[in-house]
This record gives structure tokens, sequence and C-alpha cells, in this order.
């Protein structure tokens, strides 16, 4: 895939480009590397770093939709041993945006699902750009059921903007499905791990979101509604979306301080698209680390922690609501 540079991204391109100048000159004069390449790598080192650690709930965003992001198979293939991928929902069909099947996470017998995007446009196509059908939620179900019945851990990774809206989702039940799968999560008694890995859009992500341990990615963002969904509904013009997406509280950090997620795995300098391999490392300990401490409970012990946790949010202490200044909206949407 081409190179792909994200708006705010554009102080570390200008230096990538003049340091490639820089390394071509002394290429084409017989030159070592010369010192001034070296002064400006060290350069686009501290930008980088300085950049990616104090973005925007809005930038934060962009980066968990970034093109080049690892998505569910790259982890899969990257730490997954033995993988075997199950099909179907055995009532319609097998959608692509859903992926899962038996594996090895280190010493864990595991089942793996997970919502899967494409990387160019006829692989987005061919799984729905991420969003899955209601024949996903049902094949999901189907996978977490058999891994209950052969007690194994169920591990979901998260990646979409949120279920298919279109006729064919609710012609096909939807909401019916994804309500389905939050009440059977609820009463499997096996250990549950959810990542939130990139996206994590609404009821689309939480048809597989309901775990013992919700585990995201520095930089990926898990909310009821998009930023551009909010904005268009709060101020008609979804240009807003920097606005909504400060005040949905969506980013890593607020989901723990909120009690929505427990615990974050920090990504590479520069995104988890900077570095996928090493991504990979940083997830895969922790799914090991957080499925040894489950799997020292009890089948009774699982399904009450699973209760009382989701029970436990939006559980808050009556106080004032902090002051949301709306945007002023533009002539031309007034």
């Amino acid at each position: 895939m081409a190179a792909y540079t994200l708006p705010f991204e554009k102080p570390l391109l200008d230096l990538e480009n003049k340091i490639a100048e820089l390394r071509q000159f002394s290429k084409d004069q017989g030159l070592t590397a010369s010192q001034d390449a070296a002064r400006l790598e060290a350069e686009l080192v501290e930008t980088r770093r300085t950049l990616y650690a104090t973005l925007t709930p809005w930038q934060k965003v962009m980066v968990a939709r970034h093109p080049r992001r690892p998505y569910t198979r790259d982890y899969i293939a990257a730490f997954v041993r033995d993988f075997t991928e199950l099909h179907g929902d055995r009532l319609l069909a097998d959608d692509l945006s859903i992926v899962g099947g038996m594996g090895w996470i280190g010493e864990h017998p595991v089942m793996v699902i997970g919502t899967q995007k494409g990387r160019d446009t006829k692989s987005n196509l061919a799984c729905n750009f991420g969003c899955p059908y209601p024949e996903g939620y049902r094949k999901a179900l189907r996978l977490m059921r058999l891994a209950a019945k052969f007690n194994r851990p169920i591990v979901c990774f998260i990646d979409t903007p949120g279920a298919f809206p279109g006729i064919e989702g609710e012609e096909r039940h939807v909401a019916e499905a994804i309500a389905v799968n939050l009440r059977e999560m609820f009463r499997l008694a096996v250990p549950i791990i959810a990542v939130v890995i990139g996206e994590g859009g609404s009821g689309g992500a939480l048809g597989i979101g309901v775990a013992n341990r919700i585990l995201i990615l520095e930089h990926a963002y898990y909310s009821v509604i998009s930023p551009e969904g909010c904005a268009a509904i709060l101020w008609k013009n979804r240009s807003h979306a920097d606005t909504a997406a400060a005040a949905l509280k969506l980013t890593a950090p607020d989901l723990v301080e909120l009690g929505i997620a427990d615990d974050i795995i920090p990504e590479p300098q520069g995104g988890a698209h900077a570095d996928p391999a090493a991504a990979a490392e940083l997830v895969r300990a922790a799914l090991e680390k957080h499925l040894a401490q489950l799997l020292k409970l009890s089948p009774a012990q699982l399904l009450a922690q699973r209760y009382d946790k989701f029970r436990a949010m939006g559980v808050f202490k009556e106080g004032p609501l902090p002051a949301l200044t709306p945007p002023p909206i533009p002539a031309d949407n007034a």
C-alpha cells in the first residue's frame, strides 16, 4: 500500500523528505551520509515522540482509522499459533467482516473472533468495510458457544465503525442479533477478553465486546457514536467532529478512568501502523498476562465478575455537568 500521511503528520513527512534528499545527494556524489542527515533523523524521532504524546481526541480517531493500521488477521498471523478459521453462521451466510477460529496464544488454547477491514476497494467490499451483517454476529455467537463447550477462553478483536446500517441488515434483524449476543455473552462460563485495536463503534463493537477484561490500544477509541455522527446530531454539521470527539470521552485514558476499559496497551512510537510487528508483540504480551489471571477464576467467579463489571458502568456520584459550548453553526447550515 502506498504511504499515507495523516494531516497532523505533515511535519514528519517534511523531515522524511529532507532526509531522503540528503541521502540521495550523498549517494549521487559518492559521499558518506552527512551529519545533517543524522541530525535530521534525531529530530524526526523527537518530533514523532512529541507529536504522538500530545494527540487530541480527534487526532486519535484519525490514527485509529489509519489504513495501514494492523487489523484482526494481522494479529492472528503474528502470534496466534495453529489458527484454524471457522466459517458461516449455519443460518444464512459467511460474513467476512467477522473472522473467527481456534488457535493458541502462548500456552493457552483460545477461540479468536474479530471484526476485519480491507486494505483496498476489493477487499473492503468483500468484508463490507468492517461493518458486520447480522450473520456476522450470529457466526461470532456460534463460535463463542463452541468455545464454551470445549472450555476455551475467547479473545475478541474490535475494529469496526459499527454494524452495517443498510436495509439488508434491518431485513435480517441486526439489532436482534446484537442483543442476543449481549445476553448470551453474559452466560458463557469461560474467560472473555475484548481488545479494541482500532475503531470501537457503537453496538457494532459491543456485539462482541461483553468481556471480563476490555483492553484498548493507546490510540484506539471506543464510543457510543462516531464523532461525525455526534456532531451532526448536536450541531447539524459534521465539521465539528473534533469538538464532539473531545466531548465523547472516547480515548483510552478516558475509558479507563470511566471504568469502561481495564488496561491500555501501549503502541510503538508513531502508532501501531508505524511498526505492526512491535504492536503485535505488545498485544500478545497483554493477552497472555490477562489470560493467565482470568484462568485462575472459577466459572462462577467469571460470570459474576463480568456481570458486576457491566452493572457498574454509568454509575456516578451526582455533580455539576461539564460546560460544553457548542461551536457556531455556519450560515449555510443555520
